[in-house]
């Protein structure tokens, strides 16, 4: 790690992975910037964290992340609060989806916009900030997923997450000779709310506590990108990449 990320804004911060990172890093002893939808769930998140670890400082605020000037307000916010913000987790996100050409093409937008769209504004707001600090870490969470176009429910939850790790890399791009680091991660099959629908019968799924700590690991290494946990998902990222398509259906 280049410097102490000690100010970490996470979105989605109300359950599954977000709210596991911000476990994770209160343990480390950061601060916290945590926002969501759901703010009785965040409040709650900053009471626990704050009664496990006193010493640390754990802002919320209410944050629906397709209320794209609230994204700017937001960020904002939370930077004059704490000062500075040293790095900030894209993780908001949607797993709804229809197979397409079936008369869901709502299900499909709302995906699209929370997951792309909403990614890119939460991008915008971090970067600016980190422009104007000169130092940064923006860190997006994308999926295994994005390896390859998904069947069925997957479809464009895949290409959503195909597109924000292009994003990501395109920022990384643009920002290699800066201090600012970007960092894209795949997360595998780890239990959350929104894998819990579909992870019966799933041999490689972990559980949330075990898929967040590889993630954290990654994300405090800074990494300009890494398949989390590393097994079995390299070896399956570099399958998926090189399969005949027939095959890699069968993932989704």
């Amino acid at each position: 790690m280049s410097a102490l990320r000690k100010n970490i804004l996470i979105t989605g911060a109300s359950a599954g992975l977000g709210e596991q990172m911000a476990r994770d890093f209160a343990a480390r002893g950061r601060n916290l910037a945590l926002c969501a939808r759901r703010t009785d769930r965040i409040e709650k998140l900053r009471a626990e964290l704050l009664t496990a670890h006193p010493g640390i400082e754990v802002a919320v605020r209410a944050l629906d992340v397709t209320d794209h000037a609230k994204v700017f307000e937001v960020f904002r916010a939370f930077r004059d609060e704490l000062g500075t913000l040293d790095r900030v987790i894209v993780n908001a996100g949607l797993g709804k989806g229809q197979p397409i050409g079936t008369g869901r093409f709502d299900a499909n937008l709302q995906t699209a916009n929370t997951n792309f769209t909403a990614a890119l504004a939460q991008c915008e707001a971090a970067v600016e900030i980190f422009r104007e600090q000169r130092a940064g870490h923006l860190v997006v969470i994308s999926s295994m997923s994005a390896m390859r176009g998904l069947p069925r429910n997957r479809t464009t939850y895949a290409a959503t997450k195909a597109g924000v790790a292009a994003l990501a890399e395109g920022i990384r791009a643009d920002l290699l000779r800066t201090p600012i680091k970007v960092t894209t991660l795949y997360p595998g099959y780890i239990a959350s709310e929104l894998s819990s629908r579909d992870s019966r019968g799933t041999p490689l799924m972990v559980s949330t506590e075990k898929g967040v700590r590889s993630m954290v690991q990654a994300i405090e290494a800074e990494r300009a990108q890494a398949k989390t946990p590393a097994w079995p998902w390299v070896p399956i990222g570099f399958a998926m990449r090189h399969l005949p398509l027939r095959l890699v259906t069968k993932v989704g």
